[in-house]
């Protein structure tokens, strides 16, 4: 590598200001020199060239897309162009018709045409009964429809089965307490009362509490089913209303379960049949692939220097294919359980899941590396456009630690295209050969480009990376390569199949690892001892060149993480392949009574067993952000009894454990779910009550009161917001709905034959909003209008048992039944927004505020636990600083707060809309300051046992790695302050990059005294230096885990004694840089959080005047 010319030019602005133009630098490089690489399949190494780069992914052509009619001059041209797009437009249909959403969605309307025959069909309707309601056949085959996969199904049909059965339970015992009160003992007003409070009360109540508990789609159209069967019972039917107990509507109900059910099973297992299982290994492959792909790509655009091959097509698109391969991955996991229970394959499906969890963190370590590499690019745009004052040397007297010191931006960055071109394939010297076994450190593989003799070279602090990369890179391409190709490599076979699993690749990775430790070793050393050379430099120039190398550093420990994280990856495929092989069947889940855990039972422990660290509770997905914690809200209400003085007496005391207990109780029926349950069972009693005056019921029965009831339990939801959007989609669907039905019918004046056609074709719309578009329950909402009215309409003319003059009775009149239809489902989606509204409600923009909040609480505190304090502490070789679960909780957490900012989008205040764009802006930094607090966790998890060097700068910087800790908690609470209150921010939110420079500083005074000591051994050694005590860590400690020197170790009870002469190397530092580079990335996300809050809410100044 030729050593960078760097010619001053200047040139005239605006005003004739001379401006500073950006050095002209020559190319320093264009090729890598091959490296050492091993071959995944036999475990040899070789020298052979290879590259990471992808051929690119072409579009489609000019040929295969929509041609304008207007580009046609003639006539000619037009009809050519016209005739073109009918073929693309056949060609487009029939191969979306063979995709699995096409596929699906013809399964979806052949089983909505073989149900809607429950009632066209004669002999399917007389097995149904007399009595009406036939049409919800049809409308079961809508909620659990057959584009799923057979795990999914069984899941759905257990659904459906629990659903109609618990509305059986409601309806029996709603007609015997009619029977007992109202006939036995005459009674008639307090069998209503009973039965409204108790059976639609308690009973819809109890369906909402499980609908929101849960929150699993198959869950919701399983209590709209069992709310169906539970209204058409107790407020449509005579028999609760005349006191007699009559089981017709209870055999129909049946029967009606046991055709739909029938129907949709047989499709889904006949008609193209979709496997979980198969899925899931389908998607373990295509995850496999990509996460391949997208390794590549990072480790290729790092080496060459080009940042915007992460925002290229390829690598977008290789990314959003494992995005949206790991949500389907996780779904199918899912389902496949079903389908390997079933077959008593539950260890197969163990393994499974434990495939996909490694996975999930290869994905979460390939994040880290790119994390790594853009914090590398930013590094280098930093110092690439600072100020000319930052070349300047700084008198030896500049105070390192003093606020004002800071990263100067005394570089040059080069483009990367000017500095390796782009990264093709690897060219072999010609004094190399590809079958000599390489015996050459990496060090020598490389190029003499930048000699460590002659540190003048660096002269910029992007040198610095030019040299790293010259050393490093031709083994990090070399191990990227090699498990490149493993995972492009995946033996998921059809389940069942051998699993196909190379028994080289473990070896051939850890030779792999072997090579590359080696070489990052030797390449760290030699840039820290070429930067060491440079002591002429300034402090804040040196502190630059550091911060560089520490980015270097970072990078390619990222890359060491994500080889071991491939190491438990393969160890998890040899587990799959030996329980394949075993092929042994259990059904150990019948054995349901040794699931039960009984609390009288206990059992011997072994001590040894026992588990040290309590885990985490896991937030169940269903849950929704609870805001501010039990442990907070506990507080606030025990307060007033903790500081009041306690009496002596026999009363004060029974006041006092009273009050607590009420208390206790009344924040019991506080809580979120059990107010939503309690507020359903209020407004369905409240709605079915004119079903039971007698005044009130001709009218309910005349405008089909029961679908404004069922629209109402559809309705209500957790959040005003989430009620808002289902209601809207409710009555658009409904209408829709309608308009369908009175076409069908005038076209086909109430024949059997053309109406189940149209139905059918209706069916085939929703069912392609529903599976292709993704949006269900609009889909569901059209059919289940379409049924209600069409459906119902024919069953009218067949005589069936029920007083229905009003709507023309074998006549039916169909305007006036699609009409009572709307208005009864228009009402229903009123009283629903009403009762959300006005009895508890529940504001997800308030939820979602409390949610962010306690968020930022959380991740302050853990920071505040010192990442590397932890270290200190604990003598174990992997510790972590957050607990066990606790970064897939917040993460979860997370993931509810964007469900709470969609429905807040949806609420409609006075005062605005839902800053909805903000918001999303918000919670992007904080995923990724997620994701740096993740960075950290690997860092100490993956570092081992401390080295005496680590330890004596760790205890060097314990008070700088204190305040820093402290001051991120700080901004962490002032944010979730201003976010929870709604105030503005002030002007004096404290720097942490102020504190994170003066740890910069600190480790850069650490290393010129100890090059100094090691020059001068016989000098004593700094008091800055103090080594660690064997002591316990004490409260005297400071908050980070390390100690103040004018205190005494364990308070006053042992001194802390001096840290004897240690050798410091240069791997010693990566540790503290890693943590500094994260920490840099994190305050860099706060500050965007800042900045967002404050466009929201404002500043304040000190000319605010605020007392009114």
């Amino acid at each position: 590598m030729t050593s960078d010319s760097i010619t001053p030019s200047t040139n005239t602005g605006a005003g004739g200001v001379p401006r500073l133009l950006r050095p002209v630098r020559a190319p320093a490089r264009t090729k890598l020199r091959n490296g050492t690489w091993i071959i995944p399949g036999t475990g040899e190494r070789t020298r052979r060239q290879f590259t990471l780069r992808y051929p690119p992914l072409d579009g489609p052509g000019d040929d295969d897309g929509m041609r304008s009619l207007a580009e046609g001059g003639t006539v000619k041209e037009k009809v050519r162009n016209a005739w073109h797009n009918t073929r693309v437009a056949a060609g487009n249909m029939w191969s979306w018709l063979k995709s699995p959403n096409g596929r699906g969605t013809i399964k979806c309307s052949i089983a909505y045409l073989l149900a809607s025959m429950g009632t066209f069909w004669q002999p399917a309707a007389r097995f149904l009964g007399p009595m009406d309601g036939k049409h919800i056949v049809a409308t079961i085959s809508v909620y659990f429809h057959p584009a799923r996969s057979a795990g999914s199904q069984i899941e759905a049909v257990a659904i459906a089965v629990v659903a109609v059965c618990y509305a059986m339970f409601i309806g029996t015992l709603s007609m015997a307490t009619s029977v007992l009160f109202g006939s036995v003992l005459d009674m008639v007003e307090l069998s209503y009362a009973l039965v409204l409070i108790i059976f639609i009360g308690g009973g819809l109540g109890f369906v909402g509490w499980v609908k929101q508990k849960l929150n699993n789609p198959l869950v919701s159209v399983g209590a709209s089913i069992a709310s169906i069967g539970i209204i058409t019972i107790v407020t449509k039917e005579n028999s609760v209303h005349t006191g007699v107990f009559t089981n017709q509507k209870i055999i129909q109900s049946l029967k009606i379960l046991l055709m739909a059910t029938t129907i949709s099973t047989l499709v889904n297992l006949l008609i193209w049949p979709v496997s979980a299982r198969l899925a899931l290994r389908k998607t373990m492959r295509n995850a496999s692939t990509s996460l391949g792909e997208m390794l590549s790509m990072i480790a290729s655009g790092f080496l060459s220097g080009a940042e915007e091959d992460f925002s290229s097509c390829a690598f977008t698109k290789a990314s959003s294919m494992y995005n949206s391969n790991l949500s389907q991955m996780n779904k199918n996991a899912r389902e496949s359980k079903y389908e390997y229970y079933l077959l008593g394959q539950e260890r197969i499906y163990r393994q499974d899941k434990a495939i996909v969890k490694s996975m999930e963190n290869l994905a979460q370590s390939l994040g880290g590396l790119r994390s790594a590499a853009n914090t590398q690019f930013e590094l280098l745009k930093e110092v690439s456009f600072g100020t000319p004052s930052a070349h300047s040397a700084v008198s030896p007297s500049t105070n390192v630690f003093s606020p004002t010191f800071g990263r100067s931006l005394s570089a040059t960055l080069k483009s990367g295209s000017t500095r390796f071109g782009s990264l093709g394939a690897i060219d072999e010297a010609p004094d190399e050969r590809s079958d000599r076994e390489d015996e050459q450190t990496a060090a020598q593989e490389g190029p003499p480009t930048l000699s460590a003799s002659n540190p003048s070279l660096l002269r910029t602090p992007s040198d610095i990376f030019e040299l790293f990369i010259a050393r490093l890179g031709p083994s990090m391409k070399s191990l990227v390569h090699t498990m490149a190709e493993m995972l492009k490599e995946p033996p998921f076979g059809v389940p069942g199949s051998p699993i196909n699993i190379n028994d080289q690749f473990k070896q051939s990775l850890a030779d792999a690892i072997s090579l590359y430790n080696q070489a990052r070793g030797n390449a760290l050393e030699e840039i820290y001892k070429t930067i060491e050379l440079g002591r002429t430099r300034s402090e804040s120039v040196q502190a630059d060149f550091e911060e560089v190398a520490a980015a270097c550093g970072h990078f390619s420990f990222s890359l060491l993480s994500f080889a071991d994280e491939m190491q438990i990856y393969l160890d998890t495929l040899d587990d799959l392949r030996d329980v394949t092989e075993q092929n042994k069947r259990t059904w150990k889940w019948l054995k349901f009574w040794k699931h039960i855990k009984l609390p009288f039972k206990v059992k011997g422990v072994d001590p040894e067993q026992l588990s040290l660290l309590k885990p985490v509770q896991r937030l169940r997905q269903s849950k929704l952000p609870q805001g501010i914690p039990d442990s907070i809200k506990n507080r606030r209400g025990t307060v007033g009894w903790d500081t009041a003085p306690q009496g002596e007496g026999i009363w004060d005391r029974f006041v006092r454990a009273t009050s607590r207990n009420l208390l206790k109780f009344f924040k019991f029926l506080a809580r979120d779910d059990i107010r939503f349950g309690l507020k359903v069972g209020i407004g369905a009693t409240l709605y079915a009550m004119f079903a039971f005056i007698p005044q009130t019921r001709p009218i309910y029965a005349h405008w089909r009161g029961e679908w404004g009831l069922l629209s109402f339990m559809i309705v209500c939801s957790m959040t005003v917001g989430a009620s808002n959007a289902t209601g809207l989609a409710r009555f658009t669907g409904t209408v829709m709905g309608a308009a369908f039905v009175l076409a069908n019918w005038w076209i086909s004046n109430g024949n059997a034959v053309a109406l189940a056609f149209l139905g059918w074709a209706v069916s085939f719309g929703a069912f392609y909003i529903m599976v292709e578009r993704g949006n269900g329950p609009f889909g569901r909402f059209i059919l289940l209008s379409y049924n209600v009215s069409s459906l119902y309409a024919y069953s009218l003319t067949q005589q069936v048992d029920d007083d229905d003059d009003d709507e023309g009775g074998i006549h039916p009149i169909i305007a006036s039944i699609a009409y009572h239809r709307v208005v009864a489902v228009s009402v229903g989606i009123i009283w629903g927004l009403i009762i959300c509204r006005l009895i508890w409600p529940v504001s997800a923009r308030q939820k979602f505020k409390e949610g962010l909040a306690v968020l930022y609480l959380q991740m302050g505190l853990i920071w505040k636990r010192g990442p590397l304090a932890i270290l200190l502490r604990s003598n174990t070789a992997a510790t972590s600083y957050m607990k066990m679960g606790e970064q897939a909780a917040m993460q979860r957490y997370a993931a509810h707060l964007q469900t709470l900012r969609v429905a807040a989008n949806n609420e409609y205040e006075l005062r605005g809309p839902f800053p909805f764009e903000a918001y999303g802006r918000i919670m992007a930094s904080t995923q990724r300051a997620l994701d740096a607090f993740h960075a950290m966790s690997l860092v100490t998890q993956k570092h081992g046992r401390l080295s005496p060097g680590e330890k004596a700068l760790l205890y060097y910087t314990a008070e700088e790695r204190a305040q820093l800790c402290a001051r991120i908690c700080h901004v962490f609470q002032v944010l979730a302050s201003s976010v929870m209150l709604e105030y503005p921010l002030t002007d004096a939110i404290p720097s942490v990059m102020v504190v994170r420079d003066k740890l910069l500083g600190k480790i850069f005074r650490f290393r010129k005294e100890h090059i100094h000591d090691r020059e001068h051994k016989t000098e004593d050694v700094d008091d800055g230096g103090k080594g660690p005590s064997t002591a316990p860590t004490t409260p005297t400690t400071n908050g980070n885990g390390g100690f103040n020197p004018s205190i005494d170790w364990d308070g006053g009870k042992a001194k802390v004694p001096k840290l004897d002469p240690v050798t410091v190397e240069e791997p010693d530092y990566a540790l503290l840089y890693a943590y500094a580079l994260v920490t840099g990335q994190l305050a860099k996300e706060l500050k965007i959080i800042e900045k967002e809050i404050e466009n929201l809410y404002g500043r304040l100044d000190e000319d605010a005047m605020l007392l009114q």
